[in-house]
């Protein structure tokens, strides 16, 4: 079997990962193992919208490969792009990953693609400014909370960056792309399978500048049974607020009508009230045991309206964000309140 490699070795790096799980986490994984990057990238005149998504697919000694993935929020095109497994390099110093001749980190990525089975072709530099991370810390090493420390879960999440400025050029084929002056947005996943249903939605394109929303609900695998889980992170004045199982937060509403998502969140203090509306949907291969074998819809041009009251009905945040990330994946159903 073909080995990851690491461009650099860190003391303790086993031990000391879970608190920076932006990083490299499956270096000691030999089967059905997933790991992936998701950089949703939109222009200043929101002409230009592709999320690129680098990441590793391990089986069990078949089809173990790395892999570049694009969907283009546009026109919902999307590509699939494979390496060998070998020419997967991580830095165990800090989040840096190559991938043949394409790298990204917390700075940004460069992408060099010419490939002969598919026809897809990719080149240029994208840099990050300003990066919005969440943080760590001892008991929190990431947005999952203690989840972090659960060691049979289906799949790990993480958040990489809320909003960031982006600068700089994709030649993607043949077609100019200019990302100067425009925002972006990342997060990753990794472990064994995605669930069998959720809801994801992102949005950080709202009137209000360095203002970002992400949205998670899946059917989450526990013990004998499963529940709902639910991840909700909001960046406005300056702040990251988080909203989740862990926090004490309550899921109190799923309604799904047609293309559109209807949710209901409440903790001590606030309401928070999400529909979010599909726009043209790409089909996506996405992990199960491993193997990039599930197909799943993604739209990357939705639209998210989003407001957070107190108590009293005074209204905290009340925003529309478009350019706007959205899945519904599996049986609803399977996501009980």
């Amino acid at each position: 079997m073909p080995s990851i490699q690491a461009s650099d070795k860190k003391p303790f790096y086993s031990l000391t990962k879970i608190w920076n799980p932006i990083n490299f986490q499956g270096a000691n994984r030999k089967k059905k193992y997933f790991e992936g990057w998701y950089f949703k990238n939109v222009s200043e005149n929101r002409d230009h919208i592709w999320s690129i998504i680098p990441g590793i697919s391990i089986v069990n000694n078949q089809n173990n490969h790395a892999f570049i993935q694009f969907i283009n929020g546009k026109t919902a095109e999307t590509f699939y792009v494979e390496f060998p497994l070998d020419e997967f390099v991580y830095s165990q110093e800090n989040f840096s990953i190559s991938i043949g001749k394409n790298n990204f980190s917390l700075q940004g990525f460069s992408l060099d693609i010419d490939d002969d089975t598919t026809g897809f072709k990719a080149k240029g530099k994208v840099r990050f400014q300003n990066i919005h991370p969440l943080g760590s810390t001892l008991l929190n090493p990431g947005i999952m909370g203690w989840y972090s420390f659960v060691p049979f879960m289906e799949c790990n999440h993480g958040l990489v960056s809320m909003d960031h400025k982006l600068s700089g050029n994709l030649l993607i084929n043949d077609q100019e792309n200019n990302f100067a002056g425009g925002r972006g947005y990342s997060e990753k996943d990794w472990g064994h399978s995605m669930p069998s249903a959720w809801i994801w939605m992102q949005s950080n394109h709202f009137s209000q500048a360095q203002t970002s929303f992400m949205l998670s609900v899946a059917k989450i695998p526990w013990l004998h049974g499963s529940f709902t889980g639910f991840l909700c992170v909001i960046l406005f004045g300056g702040k990251i607020h988080r909203f989740a199982n862990y926090t004490g937060a309550k899921l109190k509403h799923i309604l799904l009508k047609e293309d559109v998502v209807r949710v209901k969140i409440q903790d001590k203090h606030h309401i928070i009230i999400v529909e979010a509306k599909h726009a043209d949907r790409g089909l996506l291969a996405a992990p199960l045991n491993g193997a990039m074998d599930r197909r799943i819809a993604e739209s990357i041009n939705a639209t998210i309206n989003v407001t957070i009251t107190n108590y009293t009905g005074q209204i905290i945040f009340s925003e529309t964000g478009n350019t706007a990330g959205l899945e519904l994946v599996g049986n609803m159903d399977e996501l009980p309140i």
